[in-house]
C-alpha cells in the first residue's frame, strides 16, 4: 500500500488528541486498552483474547474493549476508534487479510502520534505487504518474509547481539516446549526486577523472525534448539512518537497462564500507553528451574 503523507494540521491535532488523553493520568487511573482480533491461524484466538483482556483487567489498571474483524477478507466495517484508547494489542495472526487502507492509515496515525501498541505472538506473521506495520513489530515471520524485509537479528554463542543478512525464510519454530527466557537489558522497566534467567510454560519459541528492527531494543531472548541462537523474546520499538512492545510468546491458553507471560503482558502494556511501569514482579513469577503458571478467574 501507497501511504499518502498526511496534511500537517492533521498530525498536529491527532498529537495534541494523544496528549490530552495521556495528560494528568495518574496510576490509580485504568489506562484503556483495545485488543483487535478475528482472523488468526491460531484458532484459539477467541480464548486467548478473553485471557488476555482478564488479565489486563484483574490487574486492575486497565479498561478493555475489543474490535474484531470479519472472519475473511478485509472488512470494510473494521474502522476501530485508536485514539480513544492508550494502547492498542493485536491479537490478529498468520494468513489475515489486509485492514482497508483508510484503517491502516488511522493506525498510522495513531501510532505515529504517540499511541501505544502491543504485539502477540501471531501478530507478528501479519501484514507482511505492509510497510509501516513491519516497521511497528521490527521482527516479524512467515507471509513471505525473506532478506528482503530486513536482517534476522539474535543473540550469538558469545553473548553478542547480532544483525544477519544473510539471506532464507523469516519464521519457524521447534514443537513447543517449557524454555528458559534470559534477560539481556536489566534497567528497561518491563523486565526490571525479574529474575535474570526464569522458565517459561510451554510454548511454540518462534525463531528466524527478520524485519526492518530500527530503533528496536531486545530485553530478552530464549535458545531455540533449531537455529542454536538466543532469538529475541522481549522486544520494544519505538516507531515515531510511539511505543510498541513486541512478545512472540503466547501461542495458547497454557502458554498465557504462566505468571512470565502474564507479567511481561502487563508491565509491556502499561509501557507502551504510558512509558513508565508501575506494576510490581508478583511473588508467583518463575525462577531459572521452575514455570508458573495461574488459572484464569474467568
Amino acid at each position: 500500500m501507497t501511504t499518502l503523507p498526511r496534511p500537517r494540521c492533521f498530525r498536529s491535532i491527532a498529537f495534541i488528541g494523544m496528549m490530552f488523553l495521556t495528560a494528568g493520568l495518574s496510576a490509580a487511573e485504568p489506562l484503556r486498552v483495545l485488543i483487535v482480533d478475528g482472523q488468526n491461524n491460531h484458532g484459539v484466538w477467541p480464548q486467548t483474547t478473553q485471557l488476555m483482556k482478564g488479565w489486563l483487567e484483574e490487574s486492575g489498571r486497565f479498561q478493555v474493549d475489543t474490535a474484531t474483524a470479519a472472519p475473511k477478507g478485509t472488512d470494510p466495517n473494521f474502522r476501530p476508534q485508536f485514539r480513544n484508547y492508550h494502547a492498542v494489542l493485536s491479537n490478529f495472526g498468520h494468513g489475515a487479510a489486509a485492514w482497508p487502507e483508510a484503517t491502516q492509515k488511522d493506525f498510522e496515525s495513531y501510532v505515529g502520534n504517540g499511541g501505544g501498541f502491543v504485539v502477540i505472538h501471531a501478530a507478528n506473521n501479519s501484514f507482511p505487504e505492509w510497510p509501516a506495520y513491519n516497521e511497528m513489530i521490527g521482527l516479524g515471520g512467515w507471509g513471505g518474509r525473506t532478506e528482503k524485509d530486513g536482517p534476522y537479528v539474535y543473540y550469538n554463542g558469545e553473548g553478542k547481539l547480532t544483525v544477519d543478512n544473510s539471506s532464507g525464510r523469516g519464521g519457524s519454530h521447534g514443537p513447543q516446549h517449557e524454555f528458559s527466557v534470559i534477560i539481556r537489558d536489566r534497567e528497561h522497566p518491563i523486565v526490571a526486577g525479574m529474575p535474570v534467567e526464569w522458565m517459561h510454560a510451554k510454548d511454540e519459541l518462534y525463531d528466524r523472525l527478520r524485519g526492518p528492527a530500527q530503533n528496536m531494543q531486545v530485553l530478552a531472548t530464549a535458545e531455540s534448539s533449531a537455529t542454536g541462537r538466543h532469538e529475541p523474546m522481549i522486544m520494544t520499538i519505538n516507531w515515531k512518537q510511539g511505543r510498541v512492545f513486541h512478545t512472540p510468546m503466547g501461542h495458547a491458553e497454557y502458554s498465557q497462564e504462566c505468571v512470565g507471560f502474564i507479567t511481561t503482558l502487563l508491565r509491556g502494556t502499561e509501557w507502551a500507553a504510558t512509558g513508565k511501569v508501575t506494576l510490581p514482579i508478583p511473588k508467583d513469577f518463575p525462577t531459572a528451574d521452575k514455570s508458573s503458571s495461574r488459572a484464569s478467574a474467568k
